[in-house]
């Protein structure tokens, strides 16, 4: 019976928590205006010192990158008017997640569909011991390619792949690795998602 309560409370736990992130996701934390120079204003609140600002364009190529001075609300005025018709994207990565604001040039108009403004959650791992454990949310149930490599050379790096799986059709992505005789730094884990690539070293 009392395995049966913590399991129930572990339940509880993870849907109270599930909530509170689709919420924070889906919640606008930001705002574009015109101002009288016929600007792009972005707003961005709740940013962080350190969080990256960029504007990319359709094929990731960075055309604008600023790392964020202060904390609180991000305020900037663009000229987009002058950049060549196409699709481009306003980027904010902060520590766990990257959010981006997609819009479309043509003609000298600039034009944003808000509807399409969305947020990717990085992977988080943690160590206890010989076990790796990985979790990461995935509100579009996008695939994550997980990769791990082991560093068995004694002189020079010479990572191999000793694992590697793609998960997909959940939400909310957790794996345990269990390492063997685990030595810190003889490790890369490598994920993959969304076109995105984020390394991890433990």
């Amino acid at each position: 019976m009392k395995n049966v309560m913590n399991n129930l409370k572990k339940v509880f736990l993870m849907v109270a928590i599930m909530s509170t992130v689709m919420g924070y996701a889906n919640e606008k934390s930001f705002s574009i205006t015109e101002n009288d120079a016929k600007k792009t204003v972005l707003t961005l609140a709740d940013v962080k010192v350190g969080n990256l600002f960029k504007i990319k364009d359709e094929n990731g190529m960075v055309l604008y990158k600023e790392t964020i001075q202060r904390k609180g609300t991000y305020s900037k005025g663009f000229d987009l008017t002058s950049l060549p018709d196409g699709s481009y994207f306003f980027e904010l990565e902060k520590d766990m997640e990257i959010s981006t604001i997609p819009f479309e040039v043509k003609a000298n108009e600039v034009t944003f569909n808000k509807e399409l403004a969305k947020t990717f959650f990085k992977p988080s791992t943690h160590t206890r011991g010989n076990m790796v454990f990985i979790n990461q949310l995935s509100l579009n149930e996008m695939p994550l390619e997980i990769e791990v490599y082991y560093d068995g050379g004694v002189f020079t790096e010479s990572y191999q792949l000793i694992h590697n799986e793609t998960i997909a059709n959940t939400k909310n992505i957790e794996r345990v690795y269990e390492l063997g005789d685990f030595e810190e730094g003889k490790y890369k884990i490598v994920f993959k998602s969304e076109g995105r690539e984020f390394v991890k070293f433990i």
